[in-house]
């Protein structure tokens, strides 16, 4: 019985786990009694969900709940300041570095324990003051102090509470009074560890709303649960343990096509985990009266790398837009933040690489690119906003770890939504000489230094420069039926008919695939930085990266793919299904989540039974952790 409420490290309480439904359950009897008492209902639901937490990790309930009073009272203090003036800003600041502070401790004191050494060349160790604190009033080594661990979720809800700040202090929201409705806030369990990351503005009017669940919400509620223990258990537990960890784990034992579908493979892996996670959020806390923000929309359909994170981990998109990319400026001018950025991430390239060269180059491109924006006026919201976009892409890769592969990541998301911005303004006889000159250098770069890289990025370069040629030979010949590529798969119900329309589609089919494929391969660096001891992780994950590059640019045996095919089917059958569904028309799936939510309830109970028990044939042995608790 004592179990049930002691914390064990190897079987947190999450989503997939009997134990978590059972705790749902039992909250959700509670909750029925209190459900119309405001205050009771919100502290009973803070208490429960202090209790998930400590489930799920531990004493880290401690920095939760330290959190909670710092950004609360310093709220309170802010308030009384008044508009504006010194004071005020200076609480937010505090609150800010707190806040911060906490998650640099827990995140990167290893990158800047290696920082102090390289510049100072004393032999620094990693200790874990909190745990010495513990240890300290403990009276005993109870805890230990040697390794720092990662508190689930600290990511989330630090941006969470760090919106409440920032909403308060710009006056958009006015402060919690009570502590525990402010607690229930932050720390409101469905989507406390894994997101969606839910600013103060949107959630908190709903603390003082009446308890309401109609009978269709209820049947959406229990469609977003099933629909994401779907996306996890059999998408991404199946694929992940059946195929994708074993190429990942060590990439030279295994094929170039097998390094290549298992890049592929992870691109639905990690999208039916994390949007797994997000749904059975949204269900449960539907459930309870509240409503969490859409995190997804099905991102593989955008046409551009822009477009795909509008869709992608949409709370963190419009978090960083609010709180970093604005503030820094946005499109309308390069901010002392500005300056400050390209400075940091200067320094920790040279920390990183070992390299001044490489620092001093970052350094200058983003300082000459702003000095080029006050040259050429024209043009200066448009550099100056892809330099802010640049910085905020490098700031979220930053935020999921601090290596290069995150590094590398979000810089390359940054290009990619660069690149775009500048194509789409481009005369279709420039696009087909940078096309034509690009893939020339690398097909050259890979005669004069043979290396996989070069074989990888000069067949994509080829192929960009065959479809863009395609293209510009039409538009030549139909300068009217061309159209740039719109919103996706959703947005090809055109007007244009006949061949005008089909131009369009293939167009649009054709964006899609060429970001599919972009983003996909920026994943290689991300995953390999994944479920990593900070301790090792650069190392570990650039060898997995350079091992992967390695076999898959290298020549392929096509004579063994039938034989892997064959091996895998199970899986490649999955991958094939999930992406087949996600690519379907937003209105088909809002017609049959209707359906489902319009059954009657003894049909969808039995309906629910039989997908549960299906669900039950793909549960792994080992229970698979959502990816994103990581972070």
């Amino acid at each position: 019985m004592s179990g049930l409420f002691s914390y064990d490290p190897s079987s947190p309480l999450v989503f997939t786990q009997f134990y978590f439904w059972v705790f749902f359950l039992a909250v959700y009897a509670v909750f029925s009694f209190v459900k119309d008492r405001r205050l009771m209902r919100n502290a009973f639901l803070f208490f429960a969900s202090l209790f998930f937490y400590y489930k799920t990790s531990g004493l880290s309930i401690l920095i939760l709940l330290f959190v909670i009073c710092s950004d609360f009272f310093i709220a309170r203090r802010m308030v009384r300041c008044g508009k504006g003036g010194r004071r005020r800003k200076a609480w937010l600041a505090l609150s800010v570095c707190i806040d911060l502070g906490l998650l640099c401790y827990f995140k990167y004191a290893y990158f800047f324990t290696d920082v102090v050494s390289s510049i100072t060349g004393m032999e620094l160790r990693v200790t874990d003051v909190f745990s010495q604190l513990g240890n300290i009033l403990a009276g005993s080594e109870r805890f230990d102090v040697d390794r720092i661990v990662l508190p689930v979720g600290i990511s989330f809800f630090i941006f969470q509470v760090i919106s409440y700040s920032v909403d308060v202090y710009r006056g958009d929201v006015e402060p919690v009074d009570n502590i525990l409705d402010f607690g229930f806030y932050v720390s409101f369990f469905p989507q406390l560890v894994a997101g969606p990351i839910v600013r103060a503005s949107e959630f908190i009017p709903q603390l003082y709303r009446k308890f309401s669940l109609s009978r269709r919400q209820f049947g959406i509620a229990v469609f977003w649960i099933l629909n994401g223990l779907a996306k996890k258990i059999i998408l991404s537990d199946y694929i992940a343990v059946n195929f994708v960890d074993r190429v990942f784990d060590n990439p030279l034992l295994f094929t170039g096509f097998e390094n290549f579908a298992a890049l592929f493979a992870y691109s639905l892996q990690v999208y039916a985990d994390f949007s797994g996670y997000t749904d059975i959020a949204i269900g449960v806390a539907m459930l309870t009266g509240f409503y969490l923000p859409t995190n997804f929309n099905s991102p593989y359909k955008a046409p551009n790398a822009q477009d795909f994170w509008r869709r992608w981990h949409m709370s963190l998109s419009r978090w960083l837009k609010s709180y970093l990319y604005i503030p820094l400026g946005g499109n309308r001018r390069a901010s002392f933040g500005t300056y400050f950025w390209i400075i940091l991430f200067a320094v920790i390239a040279l920390i990183l690489s070992g390299s001044w060269t490489v620092s001093v180059l970052i350094a200058a491109a983003g300082l000459s690119m702003i000095a080029l924006s006050r040259i050429i006026k024209g043009s200066s919201k448009k550099i100056l906003s892809n330099i802010n976009r640049f910085i905020t892409m490098l700031f979220g890769g930053m935020w999921h770890g601090a290596s290069w592969n995150f590094i590398i990541w979000g810089g390359l998301n940054g290009i990619g939504m660069v690149v775009y911005i500048l194509w789409k303004d481009m005369r279709w006889w420039l696009r087909i000489m940078l096309t034509g000159l690009t893939a020339t250098a690398l097909c050259l770069a890979g005669r004069l230094s043979p290396q996989p890289i070069w074989n990888i990025l000069s067949v994509w370069a080829c192929i960009i420069f065959a479809v863009t040629a395609v293209r510009f030979l039409y538009h030549l010949a139909r300068p009217d039926a061309m159209g740039a590529p719109s919103s996706g798969l959703d947005s090809l119900r055109c007007k244009p008919r006949g061949r005008d329309a089909l131009t369009l589609r293939l167009g649009n089919l054709w964006a899609i695939i060429q970001t599919f494929t972009f983003i996909t391969f920026t994943r290689l660096f991300f995953r390999s930085g994944s479920n990593l001891d900070p301790a090792t992780a650069n190392q570990v994950a650039w060898n997995t990266a350079k091992n992967m590059v390695e076999r898959i640019g290298s020549a392929w045996d096509l004579q063994v793919i039938p034989d892997i095919c064959a091996s895998y089917w199970k899986v490649f059958a999955l991958v094939f299904a999930g992406m087949a569904i996600h690519l379907l028309p937003a209105r088909w799936k809002r017609r049959y989540r209707i359906c489902f939510a319009s059954l009657p309830h003894p049909v969808m109970a039995l309906l629910a039974a039989g997908i549960v028990f299906i669900l039950y044939q793909f549960v792994t042995a080992d229970t698979q952790p959502f990816i994103y608790f990581q972070f």
